[in-house]
């Protein structure tokens, strides 16, 4: 999937921690964000903050024009937490839309741009830490030069 052709990315459970790191991702790569949740919380309410539409009921008319009328140009991201019966989830499934697991649109990332990857079962907030300090730092250095 070629990134620089997708306007919109629609998010189906935008507020968790996984799908928030994506939408803003996607924010910063300058795309057309929105989404929708089961309920608003600090995640959601600091995405809204960033510019990005969110909205907290199943409902396929609350999804914006240009997610429903850019087909095309629209990635929608799901989590499989949204259940098999959501609304908003079977209508763009039987309308075509372009609809990738959260975990294969990262795939999609890591393999499309260099990536530093820390997996593990103790150690990996420390050790991501440690990486994006020592990057940070490392910026800053060469910024010198």
């Amino acid at each position: 999937m070629n990134f620089n052709s997708i306007n919109n990315v629609y998010f189906l459970g935008i507020g968790g921690i996984g799908m928030s790191a994506l939408a803003r991702y996607f924010n910063a790569m300058g795309k057309q964000v929105s989404g929708y949740d089961k309920t608003p919380t600090k995640l959601t309410n600091e995405l809204i903050a960033e510019g990005i539409s969110i909205h907290f009921e199943d409902d396929v008319k609350l999804i914006g024009a240009n997610v429903l009328n850019d087909k095309s140009k629209t990635l929608i991201v799901y989590t499989p937490a949204v259940p098999s019966n959501h609304t908003e989830f079977n209508y763009l499934k039987d309308n075509g839309f372009e609809i990738k697991k959260r975990a294969e649109v990262l795939g999609l990332i890591t393999k499309a741009t260099t990536t530093i990857a820390v997996a593990g079962t103790h150690g990996k907030t420390t050790t991501s830490s440690l990486v994006a300090h020592i990057l940070k730092r490392l910026t800053s250095i060469l910024l010198l030069f």
